[in-house]
């Protein structure tokens, strides 16, 4: 389902669906990331659902909490049939920060805020909608951009996040570099948009 006007880049909140048909097959990324085997087809057999809560509050730690308010986005997701995915607890102020789950294992990671031009990568940077109505981060920004380094495997994970116009239907996508060594994994997620 097509994301409508009022979700932008500067509120995501809601619940969207990865369309499985519309997106990359992520198989190749987790293995990348040493995924095993048994794991990845578990993972590329659910369709995950992704709970989106964006809110701006003072930044997490290790940032000084008196520090002025920021974006924070929360993910939750669950795969069909109710399977537990990972969480994630983002704060756009481009200040790493740790995270463990039983996915990934123990990884950093920043989050931050980006313009079109500011993104470096042809891949990741390709195919977005740039118009004035996708300006809504707080200085007219079109993009997230997460990067993730893995403290035990070695990988990155780059991701930008926008809309596109795919099939015809304005939808959320997360245009994804997965990297390690000389190896590299590009992603195309297609979200589909279900309900607030």
């Amino acid at each position: 389902m097509a994301a409508p006007a009022n979700k932008t880049i500067g509120d995501l909140s809601g619940k969207w669906i990865m369309n499985k048909s519309l997106s990359s097959n992520v198989d190749p990324g987790l293995k990348l990331q040493n995924i095993g085997y048994l794991t990845r087809k578990l993972i590329t057999s659910v369709t995950l659902t992704l709970d989106i809560k964006q809110f701006s509050a003072p930044p997490s730690p290790p940032a000084d909490a008196s520090a002025p308010a920021v974006i924070h986005i929360e993910i939750d997701q669950t795969g069909t049939g109710g399977m537990k995915g990972t969480s994630e607890k983002r704060c756009l102020d481009n200040v790493f920060r740790d995270h463990k789950d039983w996915l990934f294992g123990h990884v950093k990671g920043q989050t931050r805020w980006v313009k079109a031009e500011e993104v470096e990568d042809a891949f990741l940077k390709s195919g977005w909608l740039e118009g004035e109505e996708e300006k809504t981060g707080p200085n007219g920004e079109t993009h997230v951009m997460s990067y993730v380094e893995s403290y035990t495997d070695g990988w990155t994970a780059t991701q930008v996040w926008g809309f596109k116009t795919i099939e015809g239907q304005r939808r959320h996508v997360r245009n994804v570099v997965i990297a390690k060594g000389s190896e590299r994994v590009e992603l195309q997620l297609v979200y589909d948009y279900i309900s607030s």
